[in-house]
């Protein structure tokens, strides 16, 4: 039976060695309070000690002195299991200089790990991660020197074929955020932006015997309806209400509380980009490669789009009339909407749908998108991609493994060189004015992000973009198939590649 408690005392059912497990995406739908109260406790007697924390998606709040920050840089925290690491600002630093171990697994394979527990099995299987970087027979999920635990990710062979075996460690606590419990204590997500992988996390705390945390806005007398009970009140142990913040008028439209018409997607995005610290940005590079990538996109293809410079597609599909004939997803749950970017990122404006996170992985590992638009670091002769990390810093694969590992049509956005790239454009004619001193396409990507040999193996069609000219990937490697308008192929192209291409 749940009580409802303070922070304080709800975070007293925590116990050192625990695995908690946090219930959120990137930055949005953190329990704070929660963290916050952890913190104090560590702070007061420096317990709760020797910690695990998973989380799919990731659980920070893009600012180094709140949420979970503190207690991990204080040392509570010996393991960390995440997908994306991207909105945990000091934590990432902390990563690098071994502090503590840390593990980056794809989204959607510790989503679905996750529900394999609560359903009482050990593990899940995925062809996901196979021949990229978390592949043990590569380089493993650990990020530094420290993190060599080779239980989380296994190369196994079943009937046959090939899959990597995700297994993680006995989650005992969830850290969950919800919108309000009623008398039952059951909890609804009305006012969230996504509901995340909220019930297998509790369905697996309490196999393991553990305890769930929830942090709510409000209690409710009205039972709430069977369909919006996200998490029945049995499963719960503790119920914490924390009046929330006020939200900006342009964040509570993406809790789906009244309808955003496909009309006004665009004024609404430019709320949202107008108040958040991240502000999506426009520039000549990225609207070339935008423009030319959105020129893939087929009436009816289910659509996702990373963040970054893919953006830019959204943006010119909405001017070539294609963004109303597509179905945009997102990978917290969304589909049929817009994906938000900037600090909000896995919220959708408009959304159709919003489901279970590791249902929405179901239909990325399953080929359910046609078409993906990604960012990519480097690219190397076998058109290999390195999305995840770069020199002294890196954010994590988040869900790129898991979208890109079968779908059909894979379109990596990039520029061609970075750090003082400079590109003008008119009427059509592209010019290079200053090139960038990085390269991003080496003879060997440092990490593997995307594996080219499993592409071809698969059947994928995969192009990539730049602000200067168009790549396909072949048997043989990368094919020139584009050239635009004012750029010297010889001089601009060919002679900046490290090697050679098929034209």
């Amino acid at each position: 039976m749940y009580e409802i408690m303070s922070s304080d005392e709800a975070i007293r059912l925590i116990r050192d060695g625990d695995c908690i497990c946090v219930n959120s995406f990137v930055g949005i739908e953190n329990p704070v309070e929660l963290h916050e109260a952890l913190y104090r406790r560590y702070q007061r007697m420096q317990s709760p000690r020797h910690l695990t924390v998973i989380s799919s998606a990731g659980f920070g709040v893009w600012d180094e002195e709140h949420n979970a920050e503190g207690y991990i840089r204080e040392g509570a925290v010996d393991r960390l299991i995440c997908g994306h690491f991207g909105a945990m600002m000091s934590t990432k630093k902390l990563v690098l200089e071994d502090r503590f171990e840390a593990y980056n697994l794809p989204l959607g394979c510790i989503s679905h790990a996750i529900r394999a527990q609560a359903g009482g099995l050990p593990g899940a299987l995925s062809k996901v991660g196979l021949d990229i970087f978390v592949d043990p027979r590569k380089d493993g999920p650990g990020i530094n020197r420290i993190s060599i635990d080779d239980s989380l990710v296994k190369y196994v062979e079943v009937d046959g074929e090939e899959f990597l075996y995700y297994k993680l460690p006995k989650i005992t606590v969830a850290l969950i955020k919800g919108t309000a419990a009623d008398r039952k204590g059951n909890i609804s997500f009305d006012d969230m932006f996504m509901s995340g992988d909220a019930l297998s996390i509790c369905q697996a705390v309490k196999a393991n015997h553990g305890k769930v945390i929830v942090q709510v806005d409000r209690l409710v007398n009205t039972p709430t309806r069977p369909r919006n009970a996200i998490i029945p009140g049995c499963l719960v142990d503790a119920i914490v209400v924390v009046e929330p913040e006020k939200r900006n008028e342009a964040y509570a439209a993406l809790t789906g509380s009244f309808e955003i018409p496909y009309e006004e997607w665009n004024v609404w995005s430019e709320k949202i980009d107008t108040v958040s610290e991240k502000p999506s940005k426009n520039s000549v590079v990225g609207n070339i490669i935008g423009r030319r990538a959105a020129m893939e996109l087929r009436v009816d293809d289910i659509v996702n789009i990373g963040i970054g410079i893919p953006e830019m597609v959204s943006r010119h599909a909405r001017k070539n009339g294609m963004l109303d004939m597509v179905t945009l997803t997102v990978e917290s749950g969304g589909i049929g909407g817009f994906p938000v970017s900037g600090e909000a990122f896995g919220a959708m404006i408009g959304a159709a749908s919003v489901y279970d996170m590791a249902n929405q992985f179901d239909l990325y590992d399953n080929g359910g998108l046609d078409i993906c638009f990604m960012g990519a670091l480097e690219v190397d002769r076998e058109g290999n991609v390195n999305a995840h990390r770069g020199p002294g810093a890196f954010a994590g694969i988040g869900g790129f493994a898991n979208i890109t590992a079968k779908t059909p049509t894979v379109v990596f956005c990039m520029t061609f060189n970075a750090k003082g790239l400079e590109v003008s454009q008119k009427k059509g004619v592209v010019t290079i004015e200053k090139e960038g001193s990085v390269p991003k396409f080496v003879e060997k990507v440092s990490s593997v992000s995307f594996s080219a040999k499993r592409a071809i193996q698969n059947g994928q069609k995969v192009l990539y973009v730049t602000e200067r000219c168009v790549f396909r990937l072949t048997p043989k490697g990368l094919k020139l198939i584009e050239v635009y308008p004012g750029v010297d192929m010889q001089k601009e192209v060919l002679e900046q590649l490290p090697f050679e291409v098929e034209i």
